[in-house]
């Protein structure tokens, strides 16, 4: 993988370490209110790795394992562990995103605590995190070049 080991450290540290962190800080809290929710949020990255981008997809695959994992070490103290999933959301992060093809903040916030409600541990938000999500039971294919 290319690119500053820096960078890629700063992108673990930020989409892993963190998320890890904060639960740890909070699953007791949480607990001791008698349960609750952890919301997670991810990237359709988490599942399609692009050369170019691949210490942020690696921090968000990496992510979708700690999601996984913390949901299990957490169920029996009665707190439920959700996966935010979404591909283009219009934030910063997004500006030079065609405005087409984001999807409003509010939007996605909406359908996080409708998940939540509803038990979902993956919660996909947009039609990107949905169409990459899907494609991981099709056949890989070769690289071309």
């Amino acid at each position: 993988m290319g690119g500053d080991v820096a960078e890629v450290r700063r992108e673990m540290e930020t989409n892993f370490f963190g998320p890890l962190v904060a639960t740890r800080a909070f699953a007791p809290v949480i607990e001791g209110n008698g349960g609750g929710a952890v919301l997670n949020v991810l990237s359709a990255l988490s599942w399609f790795h692009p050369a170019g981008l691949g210490s942020y997809a690696a921090s968000k695959a990496a992510a979708w394992a700690l999601s996984d994992a913390t949901r299990e070490e957490l169920a029996p103290r009665g707190i439920t562990v959700s996966a935010l999933h979404v591909g283009y959301m219009d934030t910063d992060m997004a500006a030079g995103v065609p405005a087409d093809q984001k999807v409003a903040a509010a939007d996605v916030a909406a359908q996080a605590l409708h998940g939540i409600e509803t038990g979902l541990f993956e919660i996909l938000a947009d039609e990107t995190s949905r169409y990459v999500k899907q494609s991981l039971s099709a056949t890989p294919q070769p690289n071309a070049g």
